[in-house]
């Protein structure tokens, strides 16, 4: 994630940036908390966004992360990365605010249950039956091959419209590692320590995420 750290610090090991950046924010160095918000402001709206009813909404979910982040820098032991730390408390924060919630369930349990159960990537009825004298198990209807799709039904505003939904109706932990992964570009790792996640439950999620989006894409490409 270098390249979302300040300019001046992008030459820096990770570790070696976080601590001079919070050594100047507990300084009260105004310029490194703006250097901060112009540099992941845009993402933290993006990903509270995701969470919220509006963009008004989620840009007020950040401002509140901000002033968190602020009031709680001298609890940053350091254990994981500043902007995992600030990512952690935008998507609590988001949650908590999206689903007008009294508490907050942390982003742990709800992987838990994601990620537990029976899960089927296609539905069984896509298939033959095994009593089918020809093909059993084979496709009944066959999913298409994107590669075949005409590429202007793939890259048309519609399809981005489509793709939006259908990760807005994916299961708040689903959501964010998709978000997160596919979106922003974070590591597994990064989403793992951000979310207080196992990397296999991360992996597990992700999976179920990306099929559930491609399921949605196809349907809608193909109607």
């Amino acid at each position: 994630m270098s390249g979302t750290l300040p300019p001046e610090l992008r030459g820096l090991a990770e570790g070696e940036a976080d601590g001079v950046l919070v050594a100047r924010l507990r300084a009260g160095d105004q310029d490194a908390f703006m250097e901060l918000v112009d540099a992941w402001g845009p993402s933290m709206v993006r990903v509270a966004r995701r969470f919220t009813p509006s963009t008004a909404v989620a840009e007020e979910v950040v401002q509140e992360t901000w002033v968190a982040v602020l009031r709680g820098l001298d609890r940053f032991e350091g254990r994981s990365s500043l902007k995992t730390w600030v990512f952690r408390i935008l998507m609590n924060r988001g949650k908590t605010r999206g689903e007008r919630e009294r508490r907050t369930i942390p982003f742990s349990a709800l992987a838990r249950d994601e990620a537990g159960g029976d899960f089927r990537a296609v539905e069984p009825e896509r298939f033959r039956p095994t009593t089918d004298g020809n093909w059993p198990h084979h496709w009944a209807n066959p999913l298409p091959r994107w590669d075949t799709l005409p590429e202007a039904a793939v890259t048309s505003a519609e399809t981005v419209a489509a793709a939006s939904a259908a990760i807005d109706r994916l299961p708040p932990a689903q959501r964010a590692v998709i978000l997160l992964r596919d979106v922003e570009g974070w590591s597994g790792p990064e989403v793992s320590s951000a979310m207080g996640i196992s990397e296999s439950h991360e992996r597990v999620l992700l999976h179920r995420a990306r099929t559930k989006l491609r399921k949605a894409l196809q349907e809608h490409l193909v109607s």
